[in-house]
């Protein structure tokens, strides 16, 4: 009988390591859930932009699925998220509730999605050369807050 009581308890001391094990790692995945869930984009452009054709699929490639819709009327698009007149680029997308507008960097994406600062959203002013999207030697990527900088990427 002893022997029999000594295998019901380690048979319940495994399954509540195994259980403590499992609860463990979930809770360790928690914030890449969050991430995941973040990795949608709806990119508005220009039907006949090459160059947002281009920053879309850089964004599929670095694992955002990506909607995209293609507007004549971008300045409306611009307005209507509050992309500053300065700060305009080409392209404007949504990402996880914030607005990211031009050819801004995946690293950049993802340094806003974890940090999660209270801003409206980040910008890639103009057309850099070598950007995520555009061709040509790399030139500096200065990333904006919709105010401040945000990082050079």
């Amino acid at each position: 009988m002893g022997l029999r009581f000594k295998a019901t308890t380690n048979r319940v001391v495994i399954g509540s390591v195994a259980f403590a094990f499992v609860v463990g790692c979930t809770a360790a995945l928690l914030p890449m859930s969050t991430a995941a869930m973040a990795r949608e984009a709806v990119v508005y452009k220009s039907p006949t932009c090459g160059c947002c054709k281009g920053w879309a699929t850089y964004l599929q490639h670095n694992g955002y699925q990506v909607t995209v819709i293609d507007r004549e009327d971008m300045d409306a698009i611009k307005d209507g998220l509050g992309v500053p007149d300065g700060m305009r680029s080409c392209h404007t997308a949504k990402i996880d509730g914030y607005v990211i507008e031009g050819h801004v960097p995946v690293e950049a994406i993802d340094k806003l999605l974890f940090e999660r600062p209270k801003a409206k959203g980040i910008a890639a002013p103009g057309m850099p050369m070598g950007s995520p999207g555009m061709d040509g030697p790399k030139e500096p990527n200065p990333v904006f807050t919709f105010g401040s900088v945000f990082g050079s990427y």
